[in-house]
């Protein structure tokens, strides 16, 4: 299960997670890393696209953390019913739905987290890592490949999480 921060202008208009830029390259990563993508559960922490209207444009807002604690319970119920093997949140604010209090993805990045036990989190294996839109942000060509060979490492150590 991948959970990522909420939907961008084309997933809005569309109606489907990651279907923008970000949505290729987290095909991409997941092809590279192996994993088919009719394996993986797609799905956002805020269910809504929060922006900013520029013009004819619609600009991202990072969501507040009262919309990721009012959609919480669309995400706990995708959970029940996906019952995923392990959840890769993509992102601080995916982590932050996912585990149920903040975390930094440079902090936590790179290893498997425990199921959470309670009502904290999610009761499942939890890689964080980073949101595929911000491997489009990086301008540099070898800064940018970088980055996306260690988002599928981070990938990999998922799918390596989950078994077979």
């Amino acid at each position: 299960m991948l959970v990522g921060e909420q939907p961008g202008d084309r997933e809005d208009l569309e109606g489907e997670p990651f279907v923008g830029p970000a949505g290729r390259v987290l095909a991409q990563a997941l092809d590279a890393a192996g994993i088919a993508g009719e394996r993986v559960y797609l799905t956002n922490a805020v269910k809504h696209f929060r922006f900013e209207r520029r013009g004819k444009r619609r600009i991202h807002e990072k969501p507040a953390v009262g919309h990721i604690t009012a959609c919480r319970p669309w995400l706990v119920a995708e959970f029940e019913a996906v019952d995923p093997a392990v959840v890769v949140a993509l992102g601080a604010t995916a982590a932050r739905a996912v585990l149920g209090h903040p975390a930094k993805v440079g902090e936590t990045r790179g290893r498997v987290l425990p199921p959470a036990s309670g009502t904290a989190g999610l009761p499942a294996p939890t890689v964080v890592t980073v949101h595929p839109s911000s491997l489009l942000r990086i301008e540099d060509r070898d800064e940018r490949e970088a980055a996306l060979a260690a988002f599928v490492d981070d990938l990999r150590l998922a799918a390596d999480a989950a078994g077979p």
